[in-house]
């Protein structure tokens, strides 16, 4: 455990555990622009990313926030050089099978979200048996964006409320935000309350674009392998400073 790790353990007392968001969503962008400041090839900085998110995950557990949902690899990322994504994949797999005896023994519930079915068949497997050996640990709900694309879940959820129309199962009248949302990739997962966009980008990035109606959007210079505890710190107590009305006065 680092210090920083043991300073931050418990809840900072200048955070409001009742104002704390229950779903936290996180774009990890900037992994390869810090292996180039560092020197380093792009893989270590996505080394260093699992890393980060791995302590995420577990000051979420610390500080009693229910869910965190991770963008891993985008529907376009497989735009990116082959001997990246094939790493990726790889370190994909490799942090799985590593992982998930302490996520097991930490109540952490995995689910992955996206066209599982396009991954590498070895990848699918740890996927498969890490959802199911987590399937009742509830801790905390740790959910894996991978081969994810917003518009595309939007997409499949029309085509596949369609064909239950064509085929006379259900009327028009009886589509409602409920019966889209029970299509998406991520029925069954509350929308987030907060999303954090490291790197300083400021845009979506085709991720949650659904689900993040209402949510509020924190975006940070600081890339996402140095995204540490006091960072999220920082963007907690952002969070807590804004007025979520909802379309209220």
């Amino acid at each position: 455990m680092t210090t920083q790790h043991t300073e931050l353990q418990y809840l900072p007392s200048d955070l409001q555990r009742e104002l704390l968001p229950q779903h936290v969503a996180v774009i990890m962008d900037g992994n390869g622009r810090w292996a180039k400041r560092q020197g380093l090839p792009r893989i270590m900085g996505h080394k260093r990313g699992v890393d980060a998110l791995k302590d995420l995950l577990h000051c979420c557990k610390d500080w009693g926030i229910k869910a965190l949902t991770a963008y891993a690899f985008s529907t376009e990322n497989w735009k990116r050089p082959q001997e990246e994504v094939e790493f990726l994949m790889s370190l994909f797999q490799r942090v799985l099978r590593q992982e998930l005896r302490e996520m097991v023994e930490e109540n952490v519930q995995i689910q992955f979200v996206g066209n599982l079915q396009a991954l590498p068949t070895a990848l699918q497997e740890e996927i498969s048996r890490s959802m199911a050996e987590t399937k009742d640990n509830r801790s905390i709900r740790f959910t894996i964006a991978t081969n994810y694309g917003g518009r595309q879940e939007i997409l499949q959820a029309c085509q596949a409320i369609a064909q239950k129309v064509q085929q006379g199962i259900l009327k028009p009248d009886e589509i409602s935000e409920e019966l889209f949302e029970s299509h998406l990739y991520t029925a069954g997962i509350t929308d987030p309350d907060l999303l954090i966009r490291t790197s300083g980008e400021m845009r979506l990035s085709n991720f949650l674009l659904w689900q993040m109606a209402y949510g509020e959007i924190y975006i940070t210079d600081t890339l996402w392998p140095d995204f540490d505890r006091k960072e999220f710190h920082r963007a907690l107590c952002a969070y807590q400073q804004r007025e979520r009305r909802f379309g209220k006065v």
